[in-house]
């Protein structure tokens, strides 16, 4: 109740001053202490010429500055300034004659700072206190009337008004009270001999001393004075003079010699030997000096510092051996020494910047200032893309300076140097990391636009055909990449193969086949996780390789049949009896063919052709030979795992059967030359592969850029039939296949052809043949689209079908 009461006069007063200036960006307000916790200060988003509203919506808060506690706090739905703890000025600021504390109200979103300068004012909350509750005095009876006895002040923390004005002695016949002031405006009381003492009458005189001050209410604080009277003493000491003076610079170690006092006693004996002391000391000087007793040598014992207090004021007493006292000043003066370094304090600092921020964007507030006082330069290094702006005396802002790039330097540590003033100069320094956060400002890339893939076929599905890695400078969620074969893709393409969105692996969705399509050509594009996205392509060549999964078929001599090939009896050696017709669903080497006799009737009579199937007589035929011979044929593919099938063939040797003469002259013109026409072919065939391996190579690379078909070097070692042993639609597919529907067919005469052409006895049926060839074609290499639908992608044969006739 009696506090309430004391702080009514406050809240009567609370009427208070506003200085607000644009250039400085501050807003003054004037308050007196003690006010109740939730009063009002001000209206800050008033004087600031904000709405109430866009305080809330930036987040505006109130930070204390120069290291204090927050005394108030914003209520940011009205925009009221109040107080949020008590308010004592005598903490705050002590018996300073002005008590400013600053504040700091922070504006978020964009980042803003002002100034808010809080002025306490005094009121009278404090009694006055005297050091010691009872003082003590030795005089001797022989004290001369009008003798002053300074005493120790009553101690009032308040100012002004507020603080000791006057002091009370209790009502006595030997004493009087009076006031003095010291050098800093201080009031002190001093005790008057007004009636001669008496030892024999009374030996000691109890008083009373009140120091009141002239607040609302006035306040008063007691101590009791005790004199003792002592024997006659007829002189005092003398000091040298009333004040002295000196000075010591701060944070001088202890022992430092500050002054010597000096003072002299007529007396002999006891009476003259004077002892020095302090006889008043404020809390400021308490502990810092210390005066020998003897010599009067005034001394630092404590620390000394300029901040605390530039001038201490010190009553020296000399007191000699009878009891009686005299006085002096010593006033110290503390000359400052630049020991403090300045202090930096982040105020409020952004967690990231982003990268696209716009120059002056700002980052951070720092609060800089220096306790020794005096002008305090702040920087931050060229190398780094900010500066120092300020606009707040004491407060800086970190802007930036130029552009950002995360890419190039994701986070900065910014080196803030504080100087001040002094000589020599102090530093301080304190680093402030800044992240810059990232944008989506990269598209994802592949490391180049097309690649190629090669995926064995009867591989299972799920099979890995490659791994489609694309980088992307950003960071985070920026470079979320995420994988998908492009709508661009053909759709029939698009279901042999599958993609991992998260890493980009390519897998087979179900099982390839060579000989239904060799090549895929499909379109990756990624796309980042950014806002909005970016994305990238690239082409992916996919080539089926093949495998020896088909075995060698028989076309002629069907397989079962019971027909039988008629050779002369009068055939030469190297007559062509007929030709053994096979073909192989490979490709390659799996689909190269090759022919031997594994058995044979009558052996030295036959040969077979090792890769063309033609069986020749290797002499002519005698009276001892059988008139029907049987060879076992065995075709046998070039894989790893090599296939084989059998054929046989019935041969029957009959008489009568015309052979030309002319044929007989040829081959022995033939044998005559075959030499010859050896090393011509030989020398023929290297300079013509020399010219087609070149032609084939730069038409093979033209057309891969602009084609998705697959080229195919040609392997005219191939077994290849005549037109009549199979229906139009079987062709040869370069060495991707030696059967394939294609309908350029060129005629052309096989090795040794002129020697003769096929010979079928009466029971060989040419029809019979086609459609034996046209059941195996639709058995065997039939592709329907309900069991292996056709592609764009297929390749086409690079060279034409060769048929023997």
């Amino acid at each position: 109740m009696e506090r309430a009461i004391r702080f009514q006069p406050a809240r009567q007063f609370l009427v208070f001053c506003l200085l607000f200036s644009t250039a400085s960006a501050e807003v003054r307000y004037v308050l007196p202490e003690e006010m109740p916790i939730g009063s009002a200060i001000g209206n800050v988003a008033r004087d600031l010429g904000f709405e109430a509203r866009e305080l809330a919506d930036r987040r505006a808060r109130v930070i204390a500055a120069d290291g204090g506690g927050r005394l108030c706090q914003l209520d940011s739905s009205t925009g009221d300034l109040l107080i949020s703890r008590r308010v004592d000025r005598e903490e705050l600021c002590g018996q300073a004659s002005v008590c400013t504390v600053h504040h700091q109200l922070l504006l978020q979103d964009p980042l803003r700072a002002f100034g808010l300068l809080l002025d306490v004012t005094d009121i009278n909350d404090n009694a006055p206190v005297f050091a010691a509750e009872e003082i003590r005095l030795d005089l001797p009876e022989s004290t001369v009337l009008g003798s002053r006895f300074p005493l120790e002040s009553a101690r009032d923390p308040d100012l002004g008004t507020n603080s000791v004005r006057e002091y009370k002695l209790s009502p006595n016949e030997h004493f009087s009270l009076e006031t003095s002031t010291q050098i800093n405006g201080k009031a002190y009381p001093e005790l008057v001999l007004k009636k001669a003492l008496d030892r024999e009458a009374r030996v000691e005189h109890v008083l009373k001393i009140n120091g009141i001050d002239h607040g609302s209410p006035a306040r008063t604080g007691t101590a009791t004075v005790r004199v003792h009277v002592l024997d006659a003493n007829d002189n005092v000491p003398v000091f040298s003079q009333r004040v002295y003076r000196a000075s010591v610079p701060e944070n001088s170690p202890a022992g430092t010699l500050i002054a010597r006092l000096h003072a002299t006693d007529s007396d002999d004996g006891s009476y003259g030997e004077v002892t020095y002391s302090f006889s008043h000391l404020t809390d400021e000087t308490r502990g810092v000096f210390h005066i020998d007793p003897p010599t009067g040598e005034v001394r630092v014992a404590g620390v000394i510092d300029y901040e605390r207090a530039r001038t201490h004021e010190v009553d020296v007493q000399a007191k000699d051996g009878g009891g009686q006292a005299s006085h002096c000043k010593l006033v110290v003066d503390v000359m400052d020494v630049n020991d403090n370094r300045p202090v930096i304090e982040i105020k409020s600092a952004s967690a990231k910047v982003p990268e696209d921020a716009q120059t002056g964007t700002m980052v951070a507030l720092v609060n800089v200032y220096d306790t020794d006082g005096g002008d305090v330069a702040c920087s931050v290094p060229d190398d780094v893309p900010f500066q120092i702006v300020s606009e707040v005396k004491n407060y800086y802002m970190l802007v930036t300076s130029q552009p950002l790039d995360r890419e190039l330097r994701s986070e900065y540590n910014v080196t803030i140097t504080a100087a001040d003033s002094g000589s020599p100069p102090l530093e301080s320094v304190k680093v402030l990391t800044v992240a810059i956060d990232d944008i989506n400002d990269n598209p994802p890339t592949f490391a180049q636009r097309e690649f190629t893939a090669d995926v064995l076929e009867n591989r299972p599905a799920g099979t890995l055909v490659t791994r489609m890695a694309a980088q992307d400078a950003d960071a985070a969620s920026n470079a979320k990449l995420t994988y998908r074969i492009s709508k661009e893709t053909d759709w029939e393409v698009s279901s042999y193969l599958t993609i991992n969105e998260d890493t980009g692996d390519i897998f087979t969705s179900r099982v390839m086949d060579h000989e239904e399509s060799v090549y895929f050509r499909i379109k990756v594009e990624v796309r980042d996780g950014g806002e909005p996205p970016f994305t990238a392509t690239c082409t992916v060549n996919v080539f089926v390789t093949d495998q020896n999964d088909n075995a060698p078929v028989v076309l002629h001599p069907a397989p079962g049949s019971s027909s039988e090939d008629m050779v002369p009896l009068e055939a030469p050696g190297g007559y062509l009896v007929t030709k053994v017709v096979a073909v192989d669903g490979d490709s390659g080497h799996n689909a190269w063919l090759s022919y031997r006799i594994v058995k044979e009737t009558q052996p030295d009579l036959f040969s077979v052709g090792l890769h063309t199937g033609e069986i020749r007589t290797l002499r002519s035929f005698g009276e001892s030979d059988r008139a029907k011979q049987t060879l076992v044929i065995a075709v046998t593919d070039d894989g790893a795992e090599a296939l084989s099938a059998t054929a046989t063939v019935s041969i029957v040797v009959g008489a009568g059967l015309p052979v030309l003469q002319e044929l007989f002259q040829l081959v022995e013109e033939s044998r005559d030359d075959d030499n010859l026409r050896l090393y011509l072919s030989v020398a023929l065939l290297a300079v013509s592969s020399l010219l087609i391996l070149l032609i084939v190579g730069v038409f093979y690379f033209k057309l891969c850029r602009r084609s998705s078909y697959v080229y195919r070097s040609t392997a005219a070692s191939l077994p290849v039939f005549p037109s009549p042993y199979y229906p139009p639609s079987f062709g040869d597919f370069s060495r991707y296949g030696t059967l394939l529907k294609d309908d350029r067919l060129d005629p052309f005469m096989t090795t040794g052809s002129w020697r003769g052409d096929f010979r079928f006895g009466s029971n060989t049926d040419t029809d019979t043949l086609k459609k034996r060839s046209a059941a195996y074609q639709k058995n065997t290499l039939r592709r329907t689209s309900a069991e292996r639908p056709s592609l764009k992608a297929r390749a086409a044969p690079s060279q034409p079908c060769y048929v023997i006739t």
